[in-house]
C-alpha cells in the first residue's frame, strides 16, 4: 500500500486542475493534510483515510476540512459512507481552490483510466431547488439525471440546499446510490457550515464522483483477525458487533440507535423549549420526560422503527445500521432533540414535517434547531413580535395544557414558517452574517440582550455553534472546535480544570479516528487499535501518534474562544451543578466550592470555571506545538 495521500486541487473558475503528492513524513491523513491545505490555499477540502475500501468498518467516512464561515475558524466535518465512492476515484483528497463565476455542478469521474475527468457545469440553481422534492433532494435528482449515466458503477453526489446560499449553516448532504435508484438514507457533513463555504466561496453546489480504481487496500481477514484476538479475544466481526450495540439494538433498553437510547435514559436530564427545562423541579421534568417522550415520542420511534427493523447503514457494509428510518425520514437524536422537544415538539409527525422542511432548505440541523427555538423563545416572550419575524403564529409552549399532537404540530408548522422566513429575509432576519452579529443589531434596538435566551458558543468575532444535546458541563467549554464530540460529554461533575485536561484528551482521540477516516460510533476499538494496525502495515505507530500531538496543538494555536455571551448559557451550568449535588448528593468537595461561588456572584463564578477549563485545555496541548 502507497505511502502517500494524493490531492487533487480544482479551480472551479477555470476548470483547471493538477495532482500533488504528500508523503507520510508530514501528514497521514484528510484532517492534517486538510488543515495545511485550507492554511495554504484557503481551500476546502473533501479526503478519505488510508484504510477507506479496507475491510476495517466505518472506515469510509469522508471528511471535510476547511475555514468554518459558521465558527469562523478552521473546521472539521464528516460525512458517513460517501468515502467508500470517493476512494475508487484513486485519489486521498479533491481541494477547491476557486470560486466557479456562476453556480456549478463539479463532475468527477475516473473509467479505467489515469485521468480523472473534470468539467464544472453551470445549474440553474434556483429553478432546481423550487422544482421536485425542492433544496438538496431537487439538486441531487438533477444531477444523478445530468451525469449519472456516465459512470460504470454508482457515483455519488454530495448537495447543498437555499441555507448554503443565504445563511452561514449550511450542511452538505448526500445519499447512497444504489442500482441506479436514489435512497433516503440522508447523511451529512453538517456541522461547520461546510454546505455555505462550498456555494459562497468556491461557487460549487454540487460534487457528483466516482470510478473504477480498485485500490490495494487492506482485506486480509485472517491478519484483522489475529490483531483484535490479541487485543480482545474476539474477532474483528464480533468486537465490533459488541461496541455498536448502542447503535443497532440495545437489548436491556428494547430499542436502538442515537434517538432510542439517548431518550431511554435521558429522565429528568431532558432539554426542552429552548432550555427552560433546566428552571424546573426534578419532578416537572421527570413527568415531562415520561409523559411526552417516554409514552408517546419514543414509543411511536420503538413502534415504527425498532420493532418494524426500519434500518439501514450510510452506504457502506456495516453490522451498526445506525440509519433509523420511518419510511423516507431518517430518525437521528440531536436533529429529532433540537427540532424535537428543544421547538416543544413531542411527536413524530411533526417532528418529521420539521427536520424534514430543514433538511431540504439544507441547513445544520443542530445549528437549524437550536435557532429555531431560540426565536420562538423571543416570539413566546414577547421580545419578537410576529410581524418582525414574518410568521403567522406564536408557539404553543404552555405545558399545562398541552395536546401533544396538535401543539407540536402547531410548533413545527411555526418552525417551517421560520425556515422559510430566515430564506426569504422577511422582517428583520438576515442571518447571513451570523446569529451574534444579528443579535447585537436587533439588542441594541430592543433594549435587551435577545442572545441571553440563545444557548451558544461564541469563537472568534462573529464565531458561534449550538452546543451537542447534552446537558453536561463539556458541552460549553472553550476547545479550539465545538459542535463536534472533541470534547467530554460525561453527566459526572468534572472539576473544570481536569475537565479541560480530559477534553484535551478527548481531542487527540477523536483526530485518530477523523485522521484515518473512520467513523467514532466504532471507537471502542479504533481508537486504541488502529494504531497498531499503522505499526503493522507502515511501521509509523509512533510518527503518527506524535503527528495527532502536533495537529492537536496546532488546531489549539488558533483557537479564539470567547467568555459566555449568554445568560442561559450561566444558568445552564449553574443548575448543571445544582443537580448534581441537590438530586445526585454528588460529594465531591470542590462541586461544593462551585456552587458556593456561584451563589456569591454566579457571573464571577461561571467566569473562573471557563477560565479554568481553558487553562486545563491550554496545559495540556501547548507541550507540542
Amino acid at each position: 500500500m502507497n505511502k502517500y495521500q494524493r490531492v487533487l486541487l480544482v479551480d472551479p473558475a477555470t476548470g483547471f486542475y493538477k495532482t500533488k503528492k504528500y508523503g507520510f513524513a508530514r501528514y497521514f491523513g484528510p484532517v492534517d493534510l486538510g488543515i495545511h491545505l485550507a492554511e495554504e490555499y484557503r481551500s476546502l477540502n473533501f479526503g478519505v483515510g488510508i484504510f477507506a475500501g479496507s475491510i476495517f468498518p466505518g472506515s469510509n467516512r469522508l471528511m471535510v476540512t476547511g475555514f468554518s464561515p459558521c465558527w469562523q475558524g478552521y473546521y472539521i466535518s464528516s460525512m458517513g459512507g460517501a468515502g467508500l465512492v470517493f476512494d475508487n476515484l484513486g485519489i486521498n483528497m479533491l481541494s477547491l481552490v476557486g470560486k466557479a463565476p456562476v453556480p456549478s455542478v463539479l463532475y468527477l469521474n475516473r473509467n479505467h483510466g489515469e485521468e480523472i475527468e473534470v468539467e464544472v457545469v453551470p445549474v440553474d440553481l434556483e429553478a432546481i431547488w423550487k422544482s421536485g422534492r425542492t433544496g438538496v433532494y431537487s439538486l441531487t435528482d438533477r444531477v444523478h439525471e445530468m451525469f449519472g449515466t456516465r459512470y460504470e458503477n454508482d457515483p455519488r453526489i454530495l448537495v447543498t440546499g437555499p441555507a448554503a446560499l443565504h445563511t452561514d449553516m449550511g450542511g452538505i448532504m448526500s445519499v447512497p446510490i444504489r442500482k441506479g435508484t436514489i435512497s433516503y438514507v440522508d447523511t451529512w457533513a453538517g456541522r461547520g457550515g461546510f454546505g455555505s463555504a462550498m456555494v459562497q466561496n468556491h461557487g460549487i453546489v454540487a460534487i457528483i464522483y466516482g470510478g473504477t480504481v480498485v485500490d490495494e487496500d487492506f482485506r486480509d481477514n485472517k491478519v484483522a483477525d489475529d490483531w483484535f484476538r490479541d487485543k480482545y479475544n474476539l474477532r474483528l466481526v464480533e468486537k465490533d458487533m459488541e461496541s455498536t450495540r448502542k447503535y443497532r439494538y440495545d437489548e436491556k433498553l428494547n430499542t436502538g440507535g442515537t434517538l432510542g437510547v439517548n431518550y431511554a435514559t435521558m429522565g429528568a436530564k431532558i432539554l426542552a423549549f429552548n432550555y427552560r427545562t433546566i428552571y424546573q423541579t426534578e419532578a416537572e421534568r421527570t413527568a415531562l420526560h415520561q409523559n411526552f417522550v417516554v409514552n408517546h415520542y419514543l414509543r411511536q420511534f420503538n413502534e415504527e422503527t425498532i420493532t418494524a427493523r426500519q434500518q439501514a447503514t450510510c452506504g457502506e457494509p456495516c453490522a451498526a445500521v445506525c440509519k433509523k428510518m420511518n419510511g423516507i425520514y431518517k430518525k437521528d437524536y440531536e436533529p429529532y432533540q433540537t427540532m424535537g422537544p428543544l421547538c416543544g415538539i413531542f411527536d413524530q409527525r411533526a417532528a418529521e414535517k420539521l427536520n424534514h422542511h430543514c433538511d431540504a432548505a439544507g441547513f445544520d440541523a443542530i445549528s437549524g434547531g437550536g435557532l429555531l427555538a431560540w426565536l420562538m423563545d423571543l416570539l413566546d416572550g414577547g421580545l419578537l413580535t410576529r410581524e418582525e419575524l414574518g410568521v403567522t403564529r406564536v408557539p404553543r409552549w404552555d405545558t399545562n395544557d398541552f395536546d401533544i399532537i396538535n401543539d407540536s404540530m402547531h410548533n413545527a408548522e411555526l418552525g417551517c414558517e421560520i425556515i422559510d422566513a430566515i430564506l426569504e429575509r422577511r422582517g428583520i432576519l438576515d442571518f447571513r452574517e451570523g446569529v451574534r452579529k444579528w443579535s447585537r443589531i436587533h439588542s441594541r434596538e430592543k433594549g435587551t440582550a435577545l442572545h441571553d435566551r440563545l444557548v451558544y458558543i461564541a469563537f472568534s468575532r462573529r464565531g458561534w455553534m449550538v452546543p451537542n444535546q447534552y446537558w453536561v458541563s463539556g458541552a460549553l467549554v472553550p476547545m479550539t472546535i465545538m459542535g463536534k464530540y472533541y470534547m467530554i460529554y460525561s453527566y459526572d461533575f468534572i472539576p473544570p480544570r481536569t475537565l479541560g485536561r480530559m477534553c484535551a484528551e478527548r481531542l487527540k482521540k477523536e483526530l485518530i479516528l477523523d485522521n484515518l477516516g473512520v467513523c467514532r460510533f466504532h471507537r471502542g476499538w479504533a481508537e486504541e487499535l488502529l494504531p497498531e494496525v499503522m505499526d503493522s502495515l507502515y511501521g509509523c505507530k509512533e510518527s503518527f501518534l506524535r503527528a495527532i500531538d502536533v495537529l492537536a496543538s496546532r488546531l489549539n494555536s488558533h483557537n479564539s474562544p470567547i467568555y459566555w455571551e449568554s445568560e442561559r448559557n450561566i444558568d445552564y451550568l449553574q443548575t448543571f451543578l445544582k443537580r448534581k449535588k441537590e438530586v445526585e448528593n454528588c460529594e465531591h468537595p470542590e462541586l461544593s466550592t462551585w456552587l458556593e461561588k456561584f451563589d456569591q456572584n454566579r457571573v464571577e463564578a461561571a467566569r473562573d470555571f471557563w477560565y479554568e477549563t481553558l487553562k486545563g485545555i491550554d496545559e495540556s496541548l501547548r507541550e507540542f506545538f
